[in-house]
């Protein structure tokens, strides 16, 4: 492993930084101190720095001591909610809220090459250092995207990178081409007729039609989506009832659909809606549903997947990088931007196997100064093409 050696002498303020913003999360949109940490640190630095970009969005630009190209490093800042069990000495102490994916140390990663490159400036051409809110499906990319995020900050090259606790510190992996899935989320509101839980006759029971209606959902990928086709498509909230004694009149179910063709997705939505309104038909009741697109499919650059790769290597050796055979189901809106500007997104091992969006995700500190080496690296080289 060879890290910077400046940035490995700051990995102390690096460490204190992360662990500062996982102590105080904040959901998207909603990242006011973390942001404000974000452009205060900028500003120190000497970086001209932008807020407010998508809402709470921050972006720094820094000029390198020669003409050159403009390159593009964007990370996540925003937390899930969810309660943490880690038992931490730095804990979340916003009760519902968690940094189980990392975003915490994708922004103190950012900001470490931020601080590296601006005391050196020996670089050509611009840096862009974005610091995106909302990733986890509320629409943070697009929202600095309607921002003019590009048209105020043009860039050549944009890069990306998660933590990935794969228990192997410093592996960088990438899938050139088409590496993650697009996503939709669904919520279907069953309108049905309540009654006494003691006369169930009455009424027209939603709990009774949400479950068969979750049954048949399931057929969709089993009967529908070619078997050599990659698609998931989940239900992972019901939501029905007040009281042991009421049947109620409504019940939500919601979920997700992952994909990597949009014309198998434009499918599964028309199966999804032929089996809500045959279910309705069916019961006498109203059935609605209602999908939003939330992710785009991430596509890396090919050749940019094989050049982000290389640079990694000069940071953790030849022997820890690899081209990832298969595509992610998890998905990241930095495809929006990757749909804008061409760039390549990779993850980043660490210590530690227990999985993101876990309320007992542990991060290993040890990959801050490995991540932002990566990124400096990446402005030094990709700057001056």
């Amino acid at each position: 492993m060879t890290v910077i050696s400046r940035i490995a002498e700051f990995s102390d303020d690096l460490t204190s930084i992360r662990r500062d913003l996982h102590e105080n999360p904040e959901l998207g949109m909603e990242e006011f101190r973390t942001a404000g940490i974000v452009a205060k640190l900028l500003r120190e630095w000497g970086i001209e720095t932008h807020t407010g970009i998508g809402k709470t969005g921050v972006v720094g630009v820094l000029k390198g001591n020669k003409p050159g190209r403009q390159i593009g490093l964007r990370a996540d800042m925003d937390a899930l909610p969810m309660e943490e069990r880690t038992n931490l000495p730095f804990s979340s102490k916003n009760p519902g809220v968690m940094h189980a994916c990392g975003h915490d140390a994708h922004t103190t990663m950012l900001l470490g090459a931020a601080r590296y490159l601006a005391e050196k400036k020996d670089f050509s051409g611009t840096a862009v250092f974005i610091f995106q809110p909302a990733e986890e499906g509320l629409g943070g990319a697009r929202a600095m995207l309607a921002d003019d995020l590009f048209k105020r900050f043009p860039c050549d090259e944009i890069y990306g990178m998660h933590n990935w606790p794969t228990g192997e510190l410093g592996k960088v992996s990438i899938k050139p081409g088409t590496a993650m899935a697009g996503a939709d989320f669904f919520d279907i509101h069953v309108r049905a007729y309540g009654s006494h839980a003691a006369m169930p006759q009455i009424s027209k029971d939603p709990i009774v039609i949400a479950s068969s209606l979750v049954a048949q959902l399931q057929t969709i990928v089993s009967r529908n989506v070619p078997p050599i086709e990659p698609l998931v498509l989940s239900v992972t909230k019901i939501h029905a009832g007040t009281a042991y004694n009421v049947i109620p009149s409504d019940c939500t179910i919601s979920g997700t659909m992952r994909y990597f063709s949009k014309e198998m997705a434009s499918m599964v939505r028309q199966r999804m809606k032929e089996l809500t309104d045959g279910m309705a038909k069916s019961y006498g009741v109203e059935i609605d549903i209602e999908n939003q697109e939330i992710f785009d499919v991430l596509v890396n650059n090919e050749d940019l997947s094989h050049e982000m790769l290389n640079i990694a290597s000069e940071v953790v050796g030849t022997e820890n990088v690899a081209i990832r055979p298969n595509v992610i189901a998890g998905s990241e809106d930095f495809a929006d931007m990757l749909k804008e500007v061409p760039g390549a997104y990779c993850n980043l091992g660490h210590g530690g196997t227990v999985p993101l969006h876990n309320d007992g995700f542990i991060l290993d500190e040890n990959i801050l100064p490995i991540g932002a080496s990566i990124y400096a690296k990446i402005i030094e080289k990709r700057t001056s093409i």
